[in-house]
């Protein structure tokens, strides 16, 4: 079985074909035969940010490119199905890629799974099959989310806290402008916090930074504070102290540890809580070295199970909605009025 997936939930276009390996109907894994993504990053690196429109332009221009290069080799017409994420996201670029996958399925005659993008970022841990693993605790962690999230097994999902305000990722872009970084924020900050640890290994400066919510007795996150904490500390040094790479890098390193004492500490005690099996992490900021390390340890400390995404399935990608789009094959429609951009879906 052969499955086409599509994502363009916020900057990247990103097209996948997955074959479903399987024996005696159980499936066994998924052999990942193209997953190409097209990134907006250095176009959007002006704006500090994702400028929606500019992004859906770009969609619609590179659709057609990477859909080429992600059937190369395949005969378009052994496609069995096609899945496509319809949110969450941002609601122009959806919209793109689902009009996209409408186009080719009319024109191949293929049914339509519509994917959710969070759900997606989850699946991507299932390319090798773990269905021994429930129940769960997902984290989701993200530019645009920050979810801790139940699960009992693949399709049923408990939210059971999220971000109040910035999500982890927003808050690093947010403070890479602020420090004169480059965007994404989230791998520039990963970056020098880890010369911090090569070069300097020692305080100069004396930041402290606060860990938000850590203590309460809830599972939320909120993240707004850290980047004004980290704002007054910033126009409170001199110019040259704000340009040097003491300062920077000092400053890199607390705030990555900020964030990552938080969603350790929340995530270990909500897992502990419901009493599951297994920790499992997803989205971009998954993608961070210094964060599987120490969830790594603080997992095994706990006596969890843990599961990552392998450096290319963190990052938005069309492999892990090809993921999705299986275990809901049920869903699959030729119903394409629809199937609509939901730019707050829910898990």
């Amino acid at each position: 079985m052969l499955i086409l997936g599509i994502d363009t939930s916020c900057d990247d276009t990103c097209i996948s074909v997955i074959e479903v390996k399987s024996q005696k109907s159980k499936v066994k894994s998924f052999k990942i035969l193209s997953n190409i993504t097209s990134s907006q990053a250095k176009l959007h690196a002006k704006y500090g940010g994702v400028y929606p429109f500019l992004a859906k332009r770009e969609h619609q221009k590179n659709l057609p490119v990477v859909f080429k290069k992600a059937t190369k080799g395949i005969d378009v017409s052994e496609i069995d199905l096609i899945g496509v994420t319809i949110g969450p996201g941002l609601e122009p670029c959806l919209w793109q890629g689902i009009n996209f996958a409408k186009d080719l399925a009319k024109k191949i005659n293929l049914k339509i799974v519509p994917v959710n993008h969070i759900e997606a970022h989850i699946l991507a841990n299932f390319i090798e099959e773990n269905l021994k693993l429930f129940p769960a605790i997902c984290l989701v962690v993200s530019g645009g989310h920050t979810q801790l999230i139940l699960m009992k097994k693949i399709g049923e999902y408990k939210l059971i806290g999220e971000t109040r305000d910035d999500a982890a990722g927003e808050c690093f872009d947010k403070i890479a402008r602020i420090l004169g970084l480059d965007y994404p924020g989230g791998p520039a900050i990963d970056e020098q916090a880890r010369r911090w640890k090569f070069e300097i290994r020692n305080s100069k400066f004396e930041i402290k930074l606060p860990r938000p919510m850590i203590s309460q007795k809830n599972y939320d996150f909120s993240f707004s504070g850290l980047k004004t904490a980290v704002l007054y500390d910033f126009r409170s040094r001199s110019p040259k102290v704000r340009k040097s790479k003491e300062y920077i890098q000092e400053m890199t390193k607390e705030v990555q540890q900020a964030i990552i004492d938080v969603l350790i500490s929340k995530t270990i005690g909500v897992a502990k809580e419901f009493r599951v099996k297994t920790i499992i992490l997803g989205g971009g900021v998954a993608a961070s070295q210094e964060l599987k390390k120490q969830f790594k340890t603080a997992c095994l400390n706990s006596k969890f199970k843990h599961l990552v995404p392998p450096k290319n399935l963190c990052t938005d990608n069309a492999a892990m909605v090809g993921v999705a789009a299986f275990y809901h094959r049920d869903k699959a429609t030729f119903d394409f009025e629809k199937i609509e951009a939901n730019a707050n879906l829910k898990i």
